[in-house]
């Protein structure tokens, strides 16, 4: 596991333009990465379908779904299962039935592999989250032992974070920012402080 976990992808690089299938809204399709230009994207894989703590995280998504869409960004859950899993687990689990965003099918590890999450001995996915800005570079990302479950609502800050900075050249967010409050310009607000 130790060398898949080297070779993901780094901070500032682009996202290579894999494809894969979804399952949204009733409809299994298949799209790519590119689809996304000009959106922000988070990425969040989660370890498998019918388990414990990944309907809560997705449930908390899909509860905040609507403010994602609304600063411009998608959401996009991975897991090694199949579209016919996830939609399974869409008809029967109340807390998925809230999902409107995509659910992408990962069962060759392929995206996992890709981003630093797989498994290989248990062919499954770390949780992990990553941001994407619209141009396709990876400006964001963390990744969970299994056994921790995340916050939708971190992600949302973190992702109006580096919105923020991507608009305001010269600026940075400190600890906990959050829209409004003040933020920080290295090499003013910082003098002797470094």
């Amino acid at each position: 596991m130790q060398d898949a976990m080297c070779q993901h992808l780094q901070i500032g690089q682009p996202v290579p333009d894999l494809t894969f299938d979804v399952f949204q809204n009733e409809e299994i399709k298949k799209i790519k990465l590119s689809d996304f230009e000009g959106k922000w994207l988070a990425l969040v894989f989660y370890p498998a379908d019918f388990t414990f703590i990944c309907p809560t995280e997705l449930e908390e998504l899909a509860d905040h779904y609507a403010e994602f869409q609304s600063i411009g960004a998608e959401v996009l859950s991975v897991s090694t299962d199949t579209v016919f899993v996830h939609k399974a687990w869409h008809d029967n689990s109340p807390a998925i039935k809230k999902i409107t965003y995509p659910m992408a099918a990962d069962p060759t590890g392929t995206l996992c592999k890709t981003f630093g999450t797989y498994i290989p001995h248990e062919g499954l996915s770390l949780r992990g989250t990553f941001i994407i800005n619209p141009d396709g570079i990876l400006k964001a990302y963390e990744i969970h032992d299994n056994s921790i479950g995340r916050s939708a609502k971190e992600l949302l800050r973190k992702l109006k974070a580096a919105q923020f900075v991507a608009q305001n050249p010269g600026q940075v967010c400190p600890a906990s920012w959050e829209p409004g409050k003040a933020t920080l310009t290295p090499g003013l607000d910082l003098v002797g402080k470094i």
